[in-house]
């Protein structure tokens, strides 16, 4: 992939033609290095997306959904005072490099016009979005501020004068004239990708790679080859490319790469493509790290507890042992000596086997024989009270490994939801709240291939509440078989066998089983689940299933969201 100065030349045009004279309505900064600026233009609402993160730093028209923070950063802030309301004026890329200047006219407390510039450097993890006074050039404020120890070059704080980053070494190729691009093609010894990210500006690998390639096919029409290859960057062919578990998109179609995997009408569809799923995971990995941490230690903890509990469970089955020592010693109690330390006695229990029974010399026969029975009742209320614990700890972990499964599953907007679902249930120590209390999240929504509706649980709160309160007592249920997953929901008391199986693919899809084939799924009507008195979130018992077998793929359940 190359985010570079050739993909940004084309994206600029792109983002112009949609964006440009359009109205500033929000601002949101869902996360530490994004920025969400919601435009109003061409009567169209819009979405911009800003990153400074140090592996997916971009801009791009998002469809994703954000949570936003409750407490506003306070960069977010200082936009929303400067930039809420404001006209985006211009876009420009600077030369051919990864700097782009957002320009918004602004109207102070006083009425009076201002310029105000919202610059995003794209550098990998010097990556950073600074916002700017035009007129003075100093700086408002930045995403990240950068002190005189940090960085001897410059300074990025609020106040101080904006200096340009290092330009980069080379020559912008859409500003050569044709005998300079002549003279450097045909002085070059050798036409490598690494020569031309040397001699002009903003190619990254990738590109060079593909020019490289280009230029080396037919080695005596490289001024031809060389205009033909920017002006294809003019009507772009945006193209998603994999090989070797390796993705590449491009603004164009790159001869190197093959044959592309995926085209897309415009540059943001493609960007919309590429970077969902993998900064998602990335933002979610992030976001539930700490609390995927804290429920792995408490499963542990669990676990450990599990095995002293099996420990003790098979210490108390010496419980029977001890019946029958004390119903020898009062069989035969005529029989046994005062003051000795064991007797040994016929044991009819098994064929009059002798039987050594140790004794406490300072108690008399019959109350030996009491201490017995006394540790057989002792043990066998141990015994009950043990399996009990026994029950509750496996629940325990079979619920931990389902909020495991979840947190590796969610995406960012859903991990909030699972944090208010571990308060509940006690494993996070609950913050009092002023805010009045949210909504409660609601379930996904499909819709079969014949129309009819399905409901998938994303948390354990959820499937609690879609399973015991939603559904209707004749809609069926779905779940992966004995493994943590959603609960599913056909809205049907007589589905069609293609509607259980995908629905049974969404089953699978939303479970530990999501890349495995032949799935087992569980598939009953609501009326024959139940759920134990005291049990998790997300626990419930059935009876009468029947268990199906499917494949999910990431193309059905795209193909089924409602």
């Amino acid at each position: 992939m190359s985010f570079d100065g050739i993909f940004i030349h084309a994206l600029v045009h792109e983002l112009q033609a949609k964006l440009l004279h359009g109205r500033i309505q929000k601002v949101h900064q869902p996360y530490k290095q994004e920025i969400v600026l919601a435009i109003r233009a061409n009567s169209q609402n819009h979405k911009l997306l800003l990153s400074s993160h140090p592996s997916y730093a971009r801009v791009q028209l998002t469809t994703m959904q954000y949570n936003n923070p409750k407490n506003p950063p306070n960069f977010v802030m200082v936009l929303r005072k400067y930039l809420e309301g404001s006209i985006l004026e211009s876009i420009e890329q600077v030369e051919n490099d990864r700097i782009l200047h957002f320009t918004f006219s602004h109207r102070d407390e006083l009425g009076d016009l201002q310029n105000i510039v919202l610059i995003v450097e794209i550098m990998n993890r010097h990556s950073t979005i600074i916002l700017l006074n035009k007129e003075t050039g100093k700086i408002l404020d930045a995403i990240k501020h950068i002190g005189f120890t940090q960085n001897t070059y410059r300074t990025i704080i609020p106040g101080v004068e904006y200096r340009t980053a290092p330009k980069q070494s080379g020559k912008n190729p859409f500003t050569l004239q044709e005998t300079e691009i002549f003279e450097i093609l045909y002085t070059a010894q050798d036409l490598s990708a690494r020569f031309l990210q040397e001699n002009f500006q903003g190619f990254g690998r990738d590109t060079a790679e593909e020019l490289a390639y280009r230029l080396k096919r037919k080695f005596n029409e490289k001024l031809r080859v060389w205009h033909d290859f920017f002006i294809s960057l003019e009507s772009t062919k945006p193209s998603l490319y994999e090989n070797n578990d390796k993705e590449w998109f491009t603004p164009i179609a790159f001869l190197s790469l093959g044959e592309s995997r995926a085209t897309f009408n415009s540059l943001n569809e493609l960007l919309n493509a590429f970077f969902t799923d993998k900064a998602e995971k990335d933002r979610t990995k992030q976001q539930a790290g700490d609390l995927l941490h804290r429920v792995k230690v408490e499963r542990k903890k669990n676990q450990a507890k599990l095995k002293k509990l099996q420990a003790a469970l098979d210490d108390t089955e010496n419980a029977e042992d001890y019946r029958r020592k004390g119903e020898l010693l009062t069989t035969f109690i005529a029989q046994i000596p005062k003051g000795v330390n064991f007797v040994e006695l016929k044991n009819y229990y098994e064929d009059d086997v002798l039987i050594k029974i140790a004794l406490k010399p300072s108690l008399s026969p019959n109350q030996n024989a009491q201490k017995y029975f006394q540790k057989y009742q002792k043990l066998k209320k141990a015994v009950r009270i043990v399996k009990e614990q026994i029950e509750q700890t496996k629940q325990e972990i079979l619920y931990l490994k389902s909020v495991e499964s979840q947190l590796e599953l969610a995406t960012p907007v859903e991990i909030p939801v699972i944090f208010e679902e571990l308060q509940a249930e006690g494993y996070i120590k609950a913050r009092p709240q002023k805010q009045k209390k949210a909504k409660p999240s609601q379930p996904a929504q499909f819709q079969a291939s014949d129309g009819t509706k399905i409901l998938v649980g994303k948390n354990n709160l959820q499937n609690d509440r879609l399973t015991l309160k939603m559904a209707k007592k004749t809609d069926y249920w779905l779940h992966a078989k004995n493994i943590p997953g959603s609960h599913v929901i056909v809205e049907s008391s007589q589905p069609s066998d293609e509607t259980l199986t995908q629905a049974g693919m969404l089953a699978a899809y939303y479970s530990k089983y999501r890349y495995s084939a032949q799935v087992p799924v569980d598939v009953v009507q609501v009326k024959h689940i139940r759920k134990p008195n005291g049990a998790k979130a997300g626990f419930v018992i059935y009876e009468g299933q029947k268990t199906i077998l499917v494949t999910p793929s990431q193309e059905m359940v795209d193909q089924l969201k409602k």
